[in-house]
């Protein structure tokens, strides 16, 4: 209803343009119990099913930081939903209303949970299934330097050769699905991971398919061999680390700034010039809090 209350809700714009497209993007929806009420990504995940998918056995439900329902079920989907307002107004040359709920944009993100909760892969309890920490060959293991792998080794071909890394026998150990003993599994590889350094493990792993690689750090990522081959990270005049954008296009590659962030309202005063705004219309603007400018005294 902020829009509305400004005189520059969807009915009233669209009016003014039917091409328009205006997404509204919102935590629980523009209907419903909880439409006006404020809520975090957190919220959102509890109430789309998904967080109590989250975490490992016996432990509280676990967000992933706020991944999940900010920025994937969130942005992602409401862009996407743009982007296909935009092919179908290629078609109808009509614009429409995106009702972007992170609610619902994380639940349909998930769908592979309820897709697959019937094929047995999230039958058992929180923790305890393939994906979520319950199996030993999906899982991740502190190194003797304080550092960690993760594994994810989940075909019979891949298992075997993380077995063979590992220095063991397949004919000597359970069967790779015997449910019953995963958590005997997770302690034997644990104390076998716990031998050697990550860079140890590597030496081991990396010209295999056993699906083993080490958790990088924020401080490592753009040094490993595999991300500086393809130019992963790059760094700005500041010397800031930042992942390049994805996906890339053969094309049109997107050609990341190597400036420092802008700060906040720093171009404002320049992008509404470039509009057609005149000086005064944007001192007015400022003046009534409706924008933000780095320093309106010098450039007003």
């Amino acid at each position: 209803g902020v829009m509305e209350r400004l005189g520059l809700g969807p009915e009233v714009l669209l009016q003014e343009n039917p091409r328009l497209i205006y997404a509204r993007l919102t935590g629980f929806g523009q209907t419903g119990k909880h439409a006006k009420s404020a809520g975090h990504d957190i919220n959102y995940l509890a109430l789309s099913g998904v967080l109590s998918k989250l975490g490992r056995k016996n432990e509280n439900p676990c967000a992933p930081v706020n991944l999940l329902a900010d920025f994937a079920g969130g942005g992602v989907m409401c862009a996407m939903g743009i982007v296909i307002a935009l092919f179908e107004r290629a078609r109808s040359g009509r614009g429409q209303v995106i009702d972007a709920s992170m609610v619902e944009g994380v639940a349909y993100l998930s769908s592979f949970l309820w897709k697959s909760e019937n094929l047995g892969l999230w039958s058992q309890p929180r923790g305890e299934n393939l994906l979520d920490s319950g199996a030993p060959f999906y899982e991740t293991y502190r190194t003797s330097d304080g550092k960690y792998v993760a594994v994810g080794a989940i075909e019979p071909k891949f298992y075997a050769q993380l077995i063979k890394g590992l220095g063991l026998n397949l004919d000597e150990l359970p069967a790779q699905m015997s449910f019953s003993h995963w958590p005997q599994m997770k302690k034997k590889f644990a104390s076998i991971f716990a031998q050697k350094t990550q860079a140890e493990w590597c030496s081991i792993f990396d010209s295999t398919d056993a699906c083993v690689t080490p958790v990088l750090s924020f401080d490592d990522v753009a040094s490993h061999q595999h991300n500086k081959e393809r130019s992963s990270f790059f760094k700005n005049v500041q010397g800031e680390i930042s992942p390049r954008p994805a996906p890339v296009l053969s094309r049109t590659p997107a050609v990341p700034s190597r400036e420092r962030d802008p700060f906040i309202g720093e171009h404002t005063e320049e992008i509404l010039l470039e509009y057609g705004f005149t000086k005064q219309e944007i001192a007015e603007l400022y003046s009534e809090k409706a924008i933000e400018l780095k320093n309106p005294k010098a450039n007003l």
